[in-house]
């Protein structure tokens, strides 16, 4: 199985929004011509007013990637305001930067040298590159190719495969099975996900709190909201 392109993010926090586009010859429409409208409690039509100045505020595509790896507030908004496609090449180079400075923070604090801690490639190498008889080591995903994917915050689909963000499949150490950024379900835990693939290195626990090792790979936050099959979809937390 191979992914040529594909979306990820981190977040600390999730905005969920629901988009309809409509093609100017879909005449069957109820949103036709100029004229946007809502629907009143009577059934009557009414116009929507789109007055105003609007404000781009996030991207929210691969959440909390811009907050993990925008080094300042100003590279952060930029991000926010970048044009998707633009994305990749304006921001992975200071993305990367910043990744490797976690790591060098890291082994400082654990009393090493910053050249004692990098970046370990993870299991994202099979996904992007199709999985090799060894697992992940014959296909690592550099820091750069890492960044290079997180820089464009855009949820991408693979329609043939199945929805998730990552399904580490039969696991460690060879991830059989695995597939990752074909989506989004809003069970999966984003958060968590983008840690490992950041921190995890190959078996996913390189930083997990162990051997006094900094817990890197989880926000700690697990899952509590009530999901429902009508919009709005994710009702309140439990």
């Amino acid at each position: 199985m191979k992914l040529k392109r594909y979306t990820y993010t981190i977040a600390l926090g999730a905005l969920l929004s629901l988009g309809v586009a409509c093609d100017s010859d879909d005449n069957d429409s109820m949103m036709m011509e100029d004229d946007m409208t809502g629907m009143e409690d009577d059934g009557m039509m009414e116009e929507v007013d789109f007055s105003g100045t609007f404000m781009q505020v996030d991207y929210m595509g691969r959440p909390g990637i811009n907050t993990v790896l925008s080094g300042t507030g100003e590279i952060k908004n930029m991000h926010n305001t970048a044009i998707p496609s633009e994305m990749a090449a304006t921001f992975q180079p200071g993305f990367e930067s910043q990744l490797e400075a976690y790591h060098d923070g890291y082994a400082v604090a654990l009393g090493l040298t910053p050249e004692d801690v990098d970046y370990e490639p993870n299991i994202l190498g099979d996904i992007l590159n199709g999985p090799e008889a060894d697992g992940y080591t014959d296909n690592p995903v550099s820091a750069t190719v890492l960044t290079s994917v997180l820089a464009a915050d855009v949820l991408e689909v693979a329609p043939n495969l199945p929805t998730t963000y990552f399904n580490p499949g039969a696991g460690a150490p060879a991830y059989e099975g695995a597939i990752g950024l074909t989506g989004r379900t809003l069970s999966d835990d984003v958060i968590d996900v983008s840690l490992i693939l950041l921190f995890g290195g190959g078996n996913g626990a390189r930083f997990a709190g162990q051997d006094g090792l900094p817990l890197l790979v989880s926000d700690g936050v697990g899952f509590s909201a009530n999901i429902s099959t009508e919009f709005p979809y994710l009702g309140a937390p439990e």
